[in-house]
């Protein structure tokens, strides 16, 4: 029993170590790193007017170096509801107007992102006067804020594509009231009583499993991010290639590769507490060195959805400015 029980200890061990080295010491990067090939148009970028006002920068001069010296042509524009509809019925598109207007001067096509759950924390984003209303009035509400959405876009054939909110079954994170699947539903068919162009429901790529999503949707967006963080555990790195792991979970569910996108490629630090713009640089390493972010644009490149969208675009600018401009420049080799 002694000579049995040891055993059992040693094997536990064993196990305990190699889990420690697979997801806290071990980076998983690719084998081979060659960002110059993919097809072409294949990223785009998350740009959010919000984050830039949390960095401390200037959105249109942000958004203008990102036009002009990075080149990007795909775009992702969260519609803000608390900066479109200040007050009840009065819908100020001055902002997404700009970004639309500027960006097709450099022949960029969008995505417009739009509901109550937008990109950025607290990922739900509703106006003080909604949230004095009740649940069935909130919705109300939603739905008219996003019959405005399409209905003033809809004749601008720069817009490619509607995002329907963004992570909706994901809710464990973010700030955000009980998920309602009928009404996101019903969002998604009062964009398609409006307009044609197809809708595109988002998910979490380690954490979900994209059944419902990909139902509900004409194109799925999945989230790919190789360091998360943990309160429990702190920083753990997925030790499984997406290429694996994601391709995988699509055979299983029957998706195609033409319904399938990575909506938000991680390419800026995680941060467990604090505000980005403050954190040094052995903060930023634990989860967006440089090679951590060239890592994941290969991983990206590997899995070989149709199109990536990556996250952080204001953080390079930012970074450009006042630190470390090496992810400027990956950037700009990137999209050139």
């Amino acid at each position: 029993m002694k000579k049995a029980t040891k055993i059992i200890l040693l094997i536990v061990l064993v196990i305990a170590l190699l889990a420690i080295y697979s997801l806290k010491i071990a980076k998983h990067f690719p084998s081979h790193i060659d960002l110059a090939k993919h097809p072409k148009d294949f990223f785009g970028v998350t740009f959010s007017i919000q984050f830039c006002n949390d960095l401390g920068l200037d959105w249109k001069e942000t958004y203008q170096a990102m036009l002009i010296e990075l080149k990007v042509k795909q775009v992702r524009i969260p519609v803000y509801w608390d900066d479109l509809e200040k007050t009840e019925g009065n819908y100020d598109f001055s902002n997404y107007d700009y970004l639309i207007s500027e960006g097709k001067k450099h022949d960029a096509k969008f995505i417009v992102a739009m509901g109550r759950r937008v990109p950025r924390w607290p990922e739900c984003h509703s106006p003080a006067w909604a949230n004095t209303k009740s649940d069935i009035a909130q919705q109300v509400a939603i739905l008219k804020m996003i019959q405005a959405v399409v209905t003033h876009y809809q004749n601008d054939p720069s817009v490619t594509d509607w995002q329907v909110e963004n992570e909706p079954f994901l809710g464990t994170f973010g700030v955000c009231p009980p998920f309602d699947e009928n009404f996101l539903k019903q969002e998604v068919d009062e964009v398609r009583r409006l307009d044609k162009r197809k809708v595109i429901i988002t998910g979490s790529g380690e954490l979900g499993w994209w059944k419902e999503e990909a139902s509900i949707g004409d194109y799925f967006g999945t989230t790919l991010y190789r360091v998360i963080y943990s309160p429990f555990f702190g920083f753990i790195h997925y030790p499984i290639p997406p290429d694996i792991f994601y391709t995988l979970k699509a055979k299983l569910l029957g998706i195609p590769k033409e319904k399938l996108m990575v909506i938000e490629l991680q390419a800026e630090p995680w941060v467990p507490q604090g505000n980005m713009n403050q954190m040094s640089e052995q903060e930023i390493n634990k989860s967006m060195s440089v090679d951590q972010f060239r890592a994941n644009l290969q991983d990206a490149i590997n899995l070989n959805f149709n199109k990536t969208y990556l996250w952080g675009v204001e953080w390079w600018y930012w970074q450009k400015k006042y630190g470390d401009p090496q992810y400027w420049q990956i950037a700009s080799n990137l999209f050139n």
